[in-house]
């Protein structure tokens, strides 16, 4: 992770100042660093040791950075990580337009890879994201969202660069076509499962210790697992409450809110669910050879679901 932070430090150079003081901004805000951390891990199970897993390590941070640097424009977020987000320290033109660098700057260090299915698989990637974007946009506010459709953003918008950083690094180790779907299937199953878990700590987490307010995701109307579950299982009373909340994105029934999806039970729906996907995550990293770094990911989808930040 040293190295990929010296290919980071590198790569965010530009003659434009303010493109460099934002982009380190937000690089250096203490992220969890999760996908490229994948991405080396897979190569390590996989036998691969080439320089190249340090670049596109890199990139696929660069395109989750310009995803967030966009998303709380677009969410109208001002913490992030427990800091100020970019969007509120530097304004969105700013931050709309480092992410369009990020952006651009992975695509030139993925043509450092010389190859062309590395390139399908994140410029596919990438392109998957936005469409995820576009497919919670127009599921904002909107509380008759099920649990398909709330897994099909998801899938989209969060786990599709989880499954790439993972099937980038059994590209790079050229693997098997079986290795390469045992990867990618554990890439989007950590991925969604890392996702449900973040949706459950909306309403359980402790703000200072995330990063972020709680409650954001109801202000911003959006219908996570959580508040589906609970309009599932709670009276009708309840569920025309949370769907108003939904609908019009008033926190001022947050707490009444917070209530009913913790005492219907629905965080332990959501908690299953994530579970779920961790056992998948856990079956595919089987598949791989048995060695240390194999054996690190099994774990890391087990240690997933006690995530509290």
């Amino acid at each position: 992770m040293r190295e990929v932070d010296q290919v980071i430090a590198q790569r965010l150079a530009s003659g434009v100042p303010l493109v460099g003081q934002v982009s380190k901004y937000i690089i250096s805000a203490g992220g969890k660093r999760l996908r490229p951390a994948l991405l080396l891990m897979i190569c390590g199970a996989l036998g691969f040791k080439g320089a190249q897993r340090f670049n596109l390590a890199a990139v696929v941070e660069f395109i989750h950075t310009a995803t967030l640097l966009h998303d709380d424009v677009v969410d109208d977020s001002s913490m992030r990580r427990g800091n100020a987000t970019a969007n509120e320290t530097f304004g969105n033109p700013a931050s709309v337009l480092v992410g369009d660098f990020l952006y651009s700057r992975a695509f030139q260090m993925m043509v450092d890879a010389q190859s062309m299915r590395v390139m399908e698989v994140l410029a596919d990637a990438t392109n998957i994201i936005a469409e995820g974007e576009v497919m919670q946009l127009m599921n904002m506010h909107n509380a008759a969202l099920d649990e398909a459709g709330y897994l099909q953003v998801i899938r989209s918008k969060t786990a599709k660069l989880f499954e790439a950083s993972a099937r980038v690094g059994a590209l790079l180790a050229q693997a098997s076509p079986e290795i390469e779907a045992a990867c990618a299937d554990y890439g989007q199953a950590l991925g969604t499962a890392f996702q449900v878990i973040d949706d459950v700590l909306d309403y359980t987490g402790d703000a200072s210790v995330m990063g972020k307010n709680l409650g954001d995701d109801l202000r911003e109307g959006k219908n996570t697992l959580p508040l589906i579950a609970a309009m599932q299982r709670g009276s009708d009373e309840e569920r025309q409450l949370i769907q108003s909340a939904i609908e019009t994105g008033d926190l001022n029934q947050i707490e009444q809110v917070v209530a009913i999806v913790v005492n219907s039970g629905a965080l332990d729906v959501a908690r299953q669910a994530a579970a779920s996907e961790a056992r998948r995550a856990m079956a595919a990293a089987q598949r791989l050879p048995d060695n240390e770094y194999s054996r690190a990911l099994v774990q890391l989808a087990a240690q997933l679901l006690e995530r509290q930040a």
